[in-house]
């Protein structure tokens, strides 16, 4: 973990690379988390999270999946659904720059107890149907692309 005055200078000066988390039921709804922090604070969100420094995307996946759903799960049993970017005028901390992610997009199939889901990230979680999802003020957009393209 670096230093917080050397991430936010990382975070001020160049993209972020991360994996997002497109978590389908076996009805077919949206696993989203209602965010707790910065950017996207106070909107669903798909779960996921930053790639770190020297780590192989497999390992990434395994550890967000375990981090994030309290699950376990291997990067080949998810749907690439390719890359997007994310912009946002604000970042995690209080100061005044934006946040740029790269952020690969994986679908998934899990059957999960939205009570065992951890609350650091997120405050409260749901399943969406994708017209629901699409439909709400308070999902936002960067999720909501996740759909355009399916």
């Amino acid at each position: 973990m670096l230093p917080i005055t050397t991430f936010k200078t990382v975070v001020a000066s160049t993209p972020l690379i991360s994996i997002d988390l497109i978590v389908r039921n076996n009805q077919k709804q949206v696993l989203l988390g209602l965010r707790n922090n910065q950017p996207a604070q106070g909107y669903w969100f798909v779960p996921g999270g930053r790639v770190r420094k020297d780590e192989r995307l497999e390992n990434a996946f395994r550890r967000l999946v375990s981090a994030e759903l309290g699950s376990e799960s291997e990067i080949n049993n998810a749907r690439f659904l390719g890359p997007y970017q994310h912009f946002y005028t604000d970042n995690f901390s209080d100061e005044d720059f934006s946040t740029h992610y790269v952020v690969l997009g994986y679908e998934l199939t899990l059957n999960i107890n939205l009570n065992d889901l951890p609350s650091d990230q997120h405050q409260d979680y749901r399943w969406f149907t994708v017209d629901e999802l699409l439909a709400s003020d308070q999902v936002h957009q960067h999720t909501k692309d996740y759909f355009f393209e399916l």
